[in-house]
């Protein structure tokens, strides 16, 4: 496959023109997001990326088609805990519902231009270098192993306040005590006295930044954390970085819907972490193998959709047998 540049133009701006219509038209006023506004959404953004691979097959092939779609499902299920940790993060700055969305829509920009950077790496370095398959091989089953030793621990209580980040953010800039609705900075002479950090002067005379920006800032570093993990892992489903790219692009596109539908349903999801870790050791041996055993992208598409249903399902079980 050999997407020219007008291919990889449409699908840049295809995908700012979705965000601009999630900020501008869906969700244009700062308030809280219904469930139900959420989960038409989210079943609009899947159908845009459905719509995707409908056309990526009929215009290259169905192998092509099935990459997207199993790397598509792949990260949308690894994304599954970034949604859990943003509510973590949310809840420990008391960052109020009819501010999130914009927060998200910041983050979510920013994500984008991270896991283009990282698909141009990975892409170079499989080009470049054969043994990077045995290392993405062993990162991914290092990170499936820490996935299950992680169940069932205890680590909500974590004060995501106190993280290297946002003490580092507040040592490094003039930051106000308290939010002030989604601004990420605001004018110095608009903040009350309490408000001010003590014996710091204003940003260029003018302005303080607000406990949003830290927000952002650990949710960007929340993705990185998890491209690490989910990078590596659809490029052991197909190399083709357009493919690679927009399968990503176009599910984290959907991750602020999702956030607002699933933030309070992690008790639910008992068994997640097992099926995302299975999901990784799979891939993992994939890359360790791919040289002795050729596994079909058809395979990989079903495995996926297999043990995620199966991890809902048991979940869904254990939680109405309890």
């Amino acid at each position: 496959m050999d997407p020219s540049l007008a291919a990889w133009a449409a699908l840049v701006a295809g995908l700012v023109v979705l965000l601009l219509v999630d900020l501008f038209v869906v969700h244009r006023d700062a308030r809280v997001v219904p469930v139900g506004n959420a989960a038409w959404s989210t079943l609009g953004f899947v159908a845009v990326a459905a719509a995707f691979g409908v056309v990526l097959g009929a215009v290259e092939s169905h192998h092509a088609a099935g990459a997207f779609f199993a790397g598509y499902l792949l990260e949308l299920s690894l994304s599954l805990d970034n949604v859990f940790v943003w509510a973590l993060l949310f809840a420990a700055f008391g960052v109020p519902p009819a501010s999130q969305h914009r927060v998200l829509f910041y983050g979510i920009f920013g994500a984008l231009a991270m896991r283009g950077a990282f698909v141009a790496a990975g892409a170079e370095l499989l080009e470049r270098f054969a043994w990077i398959t045995y290392a993405f091989g062993v990162l991914l089953l290092a990170s499936g192993l820490r996935l299950l030793r992680r169940q069932g621990d205890a680590d909500d209580g974590r004060d995501v306040r106190s993280s290297r980040v946002v003490r580092l953010l507040r040592r490094a800039l003039p930051t106000t005590a308290r939010l002030h609705e989604a601004h990420l900075f605001v004018r110095a002479a608009g903040v009350p006295a309490e408000d001010r950090p003590r014996g710091r002067r204003p940003l260029l005379g003018r302005w303080y930044a607000t406990p949003m920006l830290a927000v952002l800032a650990v949710v960007e570093l929340t993705d990185v954390l998890f491209a690490v993990d989910s990078i590596p892992a659809i490029f052991g489903v197909t190399r083709e970085p357009f493919i690679v790219f927009s399968a990503t692009a176009l599910a984290l596109v959907c991750l602020r819907s999702m956030f607002f539908l699933l933030a309070g349903m992690r008790g639910r999801f008992a068994y997640l972490d097992v099926g995302l870790a299975v999901i990784l050791m799979f891939i993992g041996a994939k890359f360790l193998v791919e040289r002795l055993v050729h596994v079909p992208t058809g395979v990989s598409l079903a495995v996926i959709v297999a043990v995620i249903a199966a991890a809902v399902g048991a979940s869904l079980w254990r939680e109405r047998r309890g």
